[in-house]
């Protein structure tokens, strides 16, 4: 089965397939669900691993929590024009331990055959793979790169899209226009807003080959994180306020836009993906990252190759502080908050489709930090070295 046709079975899936009731003329319901079933470990006790928002990771001894999730989707179509979607999704996230959350809960009014309005909390559309992100069983990949998806914190957002589809000979467009509020949880104590968030996402399809791009502009806020707000307060303390309003990060400016394309040509996979982020605050750095995948199908077994990076894109130390004295240890404190988590990813994997709604993925990663510990947790001090992750899981559909 070829990405096409997993993206279409997934569709399917979560859009009319697996329980499904309705009356003569009425509304029509249906359940459908996914999940993955992961267990993921590392080579070193000296880190932690873990995905983008995860408060805790994996070391040495293998952990379920890291790859693993289970999504419910219902949806009511109460006529042509009008249905409701529901999607909760089980994971470990801002918290080391499991939590449920309301990932998508919306209205869908069909104006036509080609235009539809959403109202209510929709997946954000900032990366190629955004809707489909947590759906294992749709990727190759057994998790999407972290190097680019761990750019903009959160999943979704609250508010209100415009989706338009059209074909043009044999491409189809897609386009998506959408703005609303977004808030999640980095950790516990530390929580990241968009207020308010406006999204364009455009895909065009041609047969085996997706091309897209997609642009976020937003407001961003961090709350409620007590190192930053220490470190700010003793800036201005110390007569560094100018230090500390380049550090703060209240409804500043920001921006992410991102381009990628698929291809599913006969046994040929290949998949990338460039995204650039921006803000006008140094506590979240300009970076550029991206990431190049390939495989190759043999029936059912698909072997490939990954390889991802990013590096920041403004100065790593803010200059002119004192680097020795009384307040070289705030000095020490600005300068690692304004860099960015730089680092390369070489992994390798193979998927085999052994059921209709089944895939066993195996992955490993060599990630290679440079310039610290790159996005790994519980670093000990001055950790550099680089850093093997296993995976296997086993990624399915109902």
């Amino acid at each position: 089965m070829n990405q096409p046709q997993r993206l279409a079975l997934v569709s399917a899936l979560l859009a009319a397939f697996s329980m499904s009731s309705h009356a003569a003329d009425g509304p029509t319901y249906t359940i459908s669900g996914f999940g993955t079933a992961a267990l993921t470990a590392t080579d070193t006790d000296d880190v932690e691993f873990a995905r983008p928002n995860q408060q805790a990771g994996v070391g040495k001894s293998p952990r379920t929590g890291v790859d693993s999730n289970l999504g419910i989707q219902g949806m009511a179509k109460m006529n042509n024009w009008l249905s409701f979607t529901v999607q909760g999704l089980a994971r470990k996230n801002a918290r080391d331990s499991w939590g449920a959350e309301l990932a998508w809960a919306f209205a869908k009014f069909k104006v036509n055959d080609e235009l539809s309005v959403r109202v209510g909390r929709m997946g954000m559309p900032v990366y190629m793979i955004s809707d489909f992100r947590q759906v294992g069983y749709a990727n190759t990949m057994i998790r999407p790169p972290t190097e680019v998806y761990r750019q903009v914190n959160g999943d979704s957002f609250d508010g209100v899209d415009l989706v338009y589809q059209r074909s043009f000979g044999d491409t189809t467009v897609t386009a998506q226009a959408g703005i609303g509020n977004v808030s999640a949880k980095i950790t516990d104590d530390n929580r990241v807003k968009y207020k308010p968030a406006t999204m364009i996402h455009i895909v065009a399809e041609n047969g085996p080959f997706t091309f897209r791009v997609g642009r976020a502009d937003a407001k961003v806020t961090i709350e409620d994180s007590e190192q930053l707000e220490g470190l700010l307060g003793t800036l201005r303390r110390v007569g560094l306020s100018q230090v500390a309003n380049d550090l703060s990060i209240t409804d500043v400016d920001g921006s992410f836009t991102s381009a990628g394309f698929t291809m599913d040509y006969k046994n040929i996979l290949v998949q990338a993906e460039y995204a650039i982020r921006r803000t006008d605050s140094r506590i979240v750095p300009d970076t550029n990252s991206y990431y190049a995948m390939f495989g190759y199908r043999f029936g059912k077994i698909t072997p490939y190759y990954y390889y991802g990076d990013t590096k920041q894109d403004n100065a790593r130390t803010y200059a002119g502080l004192p680097t020795s004295g009384p307040l070289a240890p705030i000095t020490a404190g600005v300068n690692g908050v304004v860099k960015a988590a730089q680092q390369s990813t070489n992994a390798i994997g193979v998927r085999w489709d052994f059921a209709k709604s089944a895939a066993l993925k195996v992955q490993i990663d060599r990630i290679k930090p440079r310039d610290g510990a790159g996005t790994f947790l519980r670093a000990r001090p001055g950790f550099q070295d680089t850093v093997n992750v296993y995976a296997a899981g086993i990624d399915f559909v109902f």
